[in-house]
């Protein structure tokens, strides 16, 4: 069966959905020997040639299974496959025995929390593009005390300081102190870095900042620098966004994570 080559290269593992359509675009990909360099241009695994980098990509496609990680992220690790500058990155706490492994969208490198990582290049794009609209819950420390008003700017989205636009978000205090906030933020898409600057908008910094669910992923037992598989009922969750009961993600208990470590 024929499909787009930027699909089959990131079945393959070789990049991300994206990344492959730049390889396409930079003419690292042959088809039977030709050299493609238009997007949306399909071929067939079982009976064409396809190699990237003049390296042949379908016995990967012809044994690759599909690997689905949950990893609890902590601060001072990139969201990267590697780094020139030599700092931790997030492939390094899973084991190579998984295989090569993409990060599913970014947590910056000072934010924990939830961050998905997998081989499979059509999962990556659903999760992290915004028409799917998949929920990313965080919970953030704020310096100071902000007035509603300057939450509710917030909430209607903001022109951050490069000129670009947040999207409307849910943003709840969940707890304060005589110098610090709590608040809980729920974003269907995300810029770099964007609640900190966001708050930074209104004059109040962000302290600590930490992704708590994806979606309907939720897991409250694990550690930083732990990580566990997904079950597949968790990816058809995902993948099909079913409806859940308010207040309810799927979390998997202490027993079930057992298995889960860092590397």
């Amino acid at each position: 069966m024929q499909e787009r080559l930027q699909k089959l290269i990131a079945a393959a593992g070789i990049a991300s959905r994206r990344h492959a359509e730049q390889l396409i675009s930079d003419g690292a990909v042959t088809v039977n020997g030709k050299v493609v360099t238009e997007l949306g241009t399909r071929a067939d695994p079982e009976t064409d040639h396809i190699k990237v980098r003049g390296k042949l990509i379908n016995p990967s496609l012809e044994r690759r299974e599909k690997v689905y990680v949950l990893l609890n992220k902590p601060k001072g690790y990139l969201s990267s496959v590697s780094d020139p500058e030599g700092r931790p990155t997030i492939v390094e706490l899973v084991p190579q025995s998984l295989g090569r492994l993409y990060p599913v969208g970014r947590l910056d490198f000072n934010t924990e929390g939830l961050l998905l990582l997998t081989n499979d290049g059509e999962f990556t794009n659903f999760v992290t593009s915004a028409r799917n609209k998949v929920e990313k819950i965080y919970e953030a420390k704020v310096k100071g005390l902000p007035e509603e008003k300057a939450i509710e700017r917030l909430r209607r989205g903001v022109t951050l300081e490069d000129g670009t636009r947040t999207a409307p978000a849910k943003i709840r205090r969940v707890g304060e102190t005589e110098h610090n906030s709590w608040y809980e933020i729920v974003l269907h898409e995300g810029k770099n870095q964007q609640i900190r600057r966001m708050f930074d908008l209104i004059g109040h910094s962000v302290i600590k900042l930490r992704r708590s669910q994806i979606g309907s992923l939720r897991d409250d037992t694990l550690k930083p620098k732990h990580w566990r598989k997904l079950s597949p009922d968790e990816v058809n969750l995902l993948m099909h966004k079913r409806a859940r009961p308010k207040g309810k993600p799927t979390t998997r208990s202490h027993a079930a994570s057992h298995g889960s470590r860092s590397q």
